[in-house]
């Protein structure tokens, strides 16, 4: 039985041309705040068409009787006006709810468009990565390869990522269950959603699409040290079965391999992918409150999601912060859990 419906990160780029404004990144208020909130279970129905999906207004999936698919749009989406894209989600979506693990990762057929929008996005990072990004994640992104001209299919993805860590890409069209999510990282799998942002503001997204998953999360996953940490975090999650210690292990992941950042030559440079596929985050995560990573601190920190982050956690090495996170990851449980809020 396939994972009919995935988040494939706890983002939203926050990235909004100021046209937009506030309402616009509004209607994601409340998507992954503590991790329970996306802790349903989303399956194919009977009856009539419904929401199968929970999380404000995080795009739900909906499957009616006669197997068509919906993306639900909320009213101020970017593509929520325009009917062709809105038919080219849903298209998109079909393919992943469609697929099965043992099969060929559906070949989704980029328009020049797409396209375009990929490669705008891409030259607009570029220079912000060389500025801003970690050692690490620089070395991996050039160790990956990955193509700035077009969108690559999850396939060739994976082709260029196993080889590095063993990861690879599987696709999915939604929301599901957290734990799902974060155990996939226990077999070296990444969810990873197919469909791109709007091409009307190519510099936002209100949920994390192909840019987010593959810019932010494969060329951190081609670097072998994180890529051993998303590994061991699927350790934790298997070995966890609170909902309350998952929710600790999500707030963790957020502020580190979502919107972590690490000390080199004595500036905070960013390794979470939150930060990297972000244009308006590179540009305003060193205003943020930068505290010591702490991961009491930060497991039961709620955060807002629909504003840049205005408190960051940053350490004093890639090596320090390699040895901390593992060795929180590799050894997080209920026990655990419980002795960290117990001091909290």
């Amino acid at each position: 039985m396939p994972i009919r419906y995935l988040i494939a990160a706890l983002y939203v780029d926050a990235s909004v041309p100021a046209q937009l404004g506030a309402t616009l990144v509004s209607q994601v208020d409340g998507y992954g705040a503590t991790g329970e909130q996306m802790d349903s279970v989303s399956t194919r129905h009977e009856g009539p068409t419904r929401p199968t999906t929970s999380g404000g207004g995080y795009s739900p999936v909906e499957v009616a009787d006669d197997g068509s698919v919906i993306v639900q749009l909320e009213a101020d989406h970017p593509g929520f006006a325009d009917p062709s894209y809105r038919e080219r989600r849903n298209a998109i979506a079909l393919l992943s709810l469609e697929h099965r693990p043992e099969d060929p990762i559906p070949v989704v057929s980029y328009t020049d468009q797409e396209h375009g929008v990929w490669r705008i996005v891409s030259h607009e990072l570029s220079p912000k990565h060389r500025r801003h990004a970690c050692s690490a994640f620089l070395d991996a992104k050039e160790s990956l390869g990955l193509p700035s001209d077009h969108v690559p299919q999850l396939s060739d993805v994976t082709g260029l990522l196993q080889p590095l860590t063993g990861f690879g890409y599987q696709p999915v069209a939604g929301l599901a269950p957290l734990r799902e999510f974060y155990s996939s990282f226990g077999r070296r799998t990444f969810f990873s959603t197919q469909y791109i942002r709007h091409p009307s503001v190519p510099q936002y997204t209100p949920e994390p699409d192909i840019i987010h998953e593959v810019i932010g999360h494969a060329n951190q996953l081609a670097d072998p040290g994180f890529a051993e940490i998303c590994f061991a975090v699927g350790g934790a999650v298997d070995r966890t079965q609170s909902k309350d210690a998952l929710g600790f292990l999500s707030r963790v992941f957020w502020f580190t391999m979502e919107f972590g950042v690490v000390m080199e030559d004595g500036e905070p440079k960013a390794y979470g992918a939150g930060i990297l596929s972000s244009i308006g985050e590179l540009d305003f995560f060193q205003k943020a409150s930068i505290r010591p990573l702490d991961i009491r601190e930060m497991g039961g920190f709620e955060y807002d999601i629909t504003r840049y982050q205005p408190v960051l956690y940053s350490i004093g090495s890639l090596q320090e912060l390699h040895d901390r996170l593992l060795e929180f990851y590799s050894s997080f449980d209920d026990r655990v859990y419980r002795s960290l809020s117990s001091t909290r």
